[in-house]
């Protein structure tokens, strides 16, 4: 099965796939409404457009706030403890979720090792019930997937940062994989590139993938300017793994590889001795 991930509603009914994700809000806070025909798809704790609001943001216990201005960051995060951002975030999903019941949360959790010491959460942790301080983020995140599950009557996708090794992901975002799995129908690995020339490490992350994961998990390539016999490449190795391929943000390269993989596998089909 193939699928794409775009901003752009009329490519969400181009007949070469099988299913659609439609961004209505994503990292840029640029937000429109949902759509019926696509699984509506929003950017949770990333959002550039909070960067003037000190206390929304994330900060590390040196006091530097997680925005894009900072090394290793794309985008400004928000703080996931936030009250009123969270509860707005809920909305935009049930919101979502009464459009078309499917629903793809992304960038969902904290943006890095060292974060969140704001006040905030600094007050939190000493205030509940755990010791730890990473089992006490992971409580964080897992609280508000299981709050976007209820939201949500049909199925609930989550995008995953694309590092499969025990531990990883918990340490770096909050998300524990394993807890947030009974909430979660599908998982949504992006293991992008800008031209996919070589794919043996592709091929390593997702078979991690799947040997990491019970739920089942789709592969999303970036398709944006990829060589089209490059990007088959990558689809082939992809698709050993995942349920399904999703093309992201370049829809008509995607539609041009998929035509070019049917032909391919058309020209190759045998039908006895000639």
């Amino acid at each position: 099965m193939y699928g794409v991930v775009t901003r752009n509603e009329e490519e969400t009914e181009w007949s070469e796939f099988d299913r659609a994700f439609y961004e209505v809000k994503d990292v840029t806070g640029r937000a429109v409404e949902p759509i019926e025909g696509a699984v509506n798809m929003v950017s949770c704790f990333g959002d550039n457009a909070v960067e003037s609001e000190e206390d929304l943001l994330a900060f590390d216990d040196e006091g530097t706030p997680a925005t894009r201005n900072q090394p290793y960051f794309d985008w400004t995060y928000v703080c996931p403890t936030h009250d009123r951002y969270r509860e707005g975030l809920l909305d935009i999903i049930e919101e979502a979720a009464a459009v078309n019941e499917d629903v793809r949360l992304d960038d969902v959790g904290f943006p890095r090792d060292e974060y969140c010491h704001c006040d905030r959460c600094e007050q939190r942790f000493a205030d509940s019930e755990f010791e730890d301080w990473s089992a006490w983020r992971s409580n964080v995140i897992t609280e508000f997937v299981a709050a976007a599950r209820d939201r949500v009557p049909g199925d609930l996708y989550l995008t995953l940062y694309p590092d499969p090794y025990p531990g990883h992901l918990e340490a770096r975002s909050g998300v524990a994989v394993d807890d947030i799995a009974e909430y979660v129908d599908e998982f949504v690995v992006p293991i992008y590139d800008m031209a996919y020339s070589t794919t043996y490490w592709l091929e390593i992350l997702a078979k991690g993938w799947q040997d990491r994961l019970s739920t089942p998990f789709s592969i999303e390539l970036y398709a944006v300017d990829v060589d089209v016999d490059d990007l088959s490449k990558a689809v082939e190795v992809a698709e050993e793994y995942a349920e399904t391929v999703l093309f992201g943000y370049d829809a008509s390269n995607a539609r041009a590889t998929i035509r070019r993989m049917n032909a391919d596998a058309r020209e190759g089909q045998s039908f006895g001795p000639e």
